[in-house]
């Protein structure tokens, strides 16, 4: 049987780090969550009252919280509001390494596009963040956390 947990194991998001597509660490960045929801139908089941279910589509979403510092992302973004451009399409890896875990985890999102362009927004006597919502298609943990 084991123990209690080793409380210092426990990840801290102090030591959470985002890098862009060229290895840029966005130090501005406070919080980033990624989710992927996963669609599925029901399937009526021959001989039992049971639904069965069946998996039919993934989407990718999250969010990135941070300080503004530079206008970098929002005018790369800005290039989807020119009709001859597509949409800003990137890739990022997210990197929870805190020194008393038992590793790193690092996650690579795939084909990121963002969903909003935070334009402006302040408030007088108030530190300036912003939220970039965005969604992705695929993602590849590169870096998984096991015990010793």
């Amino acid at each position: 049987m084991a123990g209690p947990m080793d409380a210092k194991r426990v990840i801290s998001g102090n030591y959470g780090y985002l890098y862009d597509q060229d290895g840029n660490w966005l130090t501005n960045t406070t919080a980033v969550e990624a989710n992927i929801e996963i669609g599925m139908e029901e399937i009526r089941l021959a001989g039992t009252r049971w639904l069965g279910n069946k998996t039919t589509t993934l989407k990718g979403s999250g969010s990135i919280s941070g300080y503004f510092v530079t206008s970098e992302w929002i005018e790369k973004m800005n290039q989807v509001t020119d009709d001859a451009s597509s949409p800003f399409v990137t890739e990022l890896q997210v990197v929870l390494d805190d020194p008393e875990s038992f590793g790193a985890y690092r996650v690579r999102l795939k084909n990121v596009t963002f969903d909003n362009i935070p334009v402006i927004n302040y408030e007088v006597g108030a530190i300036v963040e912003q939220e970039y919502t965005f969604v992705f298609s695929g993602y590849e943990v590169i870096d998984a956390i096991r015990p010793n």
